[in-house]
């Protein structure tokens, strides 16, 4: 069983920034790709970002392609969202999730094991 706990998570004012992380323990971490996903109230769950399980490929959302960065460290068995120039419309909890192979892109139902999620809120 995995498990992920995400942390860095705050408020912040439009513009700023946050770096988000997620820290995973019970499975070879490098063989699974990991990814960031959000919920903003009313909403439904909506992709934000994946990495591949070596962290050499990437994928974004357009809503955040130039402003997110997803990068992983797999000797901490951590994965990161950097998060630039933040926006109201970021306000959301984030979940770190951890797919069921090596690559995952931006379905839900490619990843298994989800954390317990970190509020972002952005205020204008």
């Amino acid at each position: 069983q995995v498990q992920l706990v995400e942390s860095g998570g705050g408020l912040v004012q439009a513009g700023g920034s946050l770096r988000l992380s997620c820290t995973a323990s019970g499975r070879t971490f490098s063989s699974y790709a990991m990814g960031w996903f959000r919920q903003a109230p009313g909403k439904e769950r909506e992709f934000v970002a994946a990495i591949s399980g070596s962290g050499g490929s990437t994928y974004y959302s357009d809503s955040v392609k130039g402003r997110f960065t997803i990068s992983r460290d797999n000797a901490k068995n951590t994965v990161y969202l950097q998060m630039n120039n933040l926006k109201p419309e970021d306000t959301a909890v984030y979940y770190c999730a951890q797919g069921y192979n090596i690559w995952a892109r931006g379905r839900t139902a490619d990843f298994g094991s989800w954390g317990q999620g970190t509020q972002v809120t952005v205020s204008s």
